[in-house]
């Protein structure tokens, strides 16, 4: 039978890996926004390419689908970025094919929903609320207490993330997580309990409801604004701990009602066990899945693929995970972030860094010309480096003594020459 695969949104190689690994029997069509168009890898391989405006309607998604359902039947709907995903589930519920269901792509995306339907089933029942200005954000410290984070309802990237520790911070942290990111949808300011203890990701893969887990990760993130700067696969975790967080997950992805596909879940293991963060349908972003891959064996995007296109995989995952043949030395990756404000003119160092014994890459995250200054988003990182070690320490020390090495050339602009007279 011919696949005919409709590719909502993006999902950078991945659109394209679908046509390779499908081959001449699969056809795609990809259904984005207009201003998504130049990114797509090669859109002549494609069968069509539809985009309309950000704010068109679901309907009008739902019905340019439908019109090439009704010539070139749909058979698959893929969607592997965050954003539109709400989009590809309304599409594949009006057209009745496979997908994530709205709803659960709305708790996954709205960390209120999220909460309630964790506090519903049990899983989880860590205080929230969503909060209009600065005076109900106090009203929640008021009543919880501290420390509390305040982020956007919708997002990632750590974009407005901050953690207040004295209701004299809400004013700041309020108009930081109300910021018009443009990347992330303007669904208003959320703020919860702030769970002390180590974070980690959990990489999952499901099929047909059943969850597998394929590693833990430990993330290093920045303590003011949380902005990830460094993870190593697998966490040094007990046996104990590590069965309580696949426990924890695989709880939470039954109550989200996710059923396939994989899956990147944020948490912090608390004195009190597990307490999530955040979940993502979609590939876990800064490397990890290449972590996973080197460690595991298992390649997470060719596994996207394969599902993408009806095809098992949860019984090879499985396999891989057992080999004993694969390499499972540790492997960390370390973010360089310039310590200062200005124009970023070059990145030295980055040839020697890869030299180094057990280096896996090392690569530039920004260009010549690009702005760089305040750690505030993911996107304020300069470059990375990828290193095996013998453990879980000595692969992060070994990559944060590979970033050390790095040199930043940045341009900085001197102060206004008019107001020169003013200082004292």
């Amino acid at each position: 039978m011919t696949e005919h695969v409709l590719i909502v949104g993006g999902g950078r190689e991945v659109p394209g890996l679908i046509r390779d690994v499908g081959g001449p029997d699969v056809a795609t069509t990809i259904l984005c926004r207009m201003d998504f168009v130049p990114k797509i890898r090669e859109p002549g391989q494609h069968d069509r390419v539809l985009a309309l405006r950000s704010d068109a309607p679901d309907e009008e998604w739902t019905a340019l689908a439908a019109a090439v359902h009704a010539r070139h039947p749909f058979t698959r709907v893929g969607t592997f970025g965050e954003r539109d995903q709400d989009r590809a589930a309304a599409v594949a519920e009006a057209l009745g094919l496979p997908c994530h269901s709205p709803r659960t792509i709305a708790y996954v995306h709205d960390k209120h929903a999220m909460r309630r339907r964790l506090a519903e089933t049990g899983v989880d029942e860590t205080p929230v609320a969503r909060v209009a200005d600065a005076a109900e954000l106090r009203a929640f410290l008021t009543e919880h207490g501290t420390p509390c984070v305040v982020k956007p309802t919708q997002g990632a990237g750590s974009f407005g993330v901050s953690v207040v520790r004295d209701i004299e911070e809400a004013d700041a942290a309020f108009a930081r997580a109300a910021r018009d990111f443009e990347v992330i949808p303007d669904a208003g300011v959320l703020v919860e309990r702030f769970h002390v203890g180590p974070q980690f990701s959990v990489e999952a893969f499901s099929e047909d409801g059943e969850h597998e887990i394929l590693a833990i990760t430990r993330k290093y993130s920045d303590p003011v604004g949380f902005v990830e700067v460094g993870h190593v696969v697998p966490a040094e975790l007990g046996a104990e701990q590590s069965e309580s967080v696949h426990t924890y997950v695989r709880r939470l992805l039954d109550a989200l009602g996710i059923t396939y596909g994989v899956t990147h879940t944020e948490v912090v293991l608390t004195d009190g066990g597990p307490r999530v963060i955040e979940t993502h349908v979609r590939l876990a972003g800064d490397e990890i899945p290449y972590l996973v891959q080197d460690v595991t064996g298992v390649d997470l995007v060719d596994c996207v693929v394969r599902q993408t296109l009806g095809q098992s995989v949860l019984a090879d995952i499985r396999k891989t995970l057992a080999d004993p043949a694969v390499d499972r030395r540790p492997e960390a990756i370390w973010f360089a972030v310039p310590r200062a404000r200005g124009t970023l003119t070059a990145i030295n160092g980055l040839a020697e860094a890869a030299a180094l014994p057990d280096v896996v890459v090392a690569e530039a995250l920004l260009d010549a010309g690009d702005a760089v200054g305040d750690l505030d988003s993911s996107e304020s990182r300069a470059a990375f480096v990828r290193v095996r070690g013998a453990d879980a320490a000595e692969a992060v020390a070994r990559a944060q003594q590979a970033v050390a090495g790095l040199e930043f050339a940045v341009k900085v602009v001197g102060g206004d020459p008019e107001g020169a007279g003013e200082w004292i």
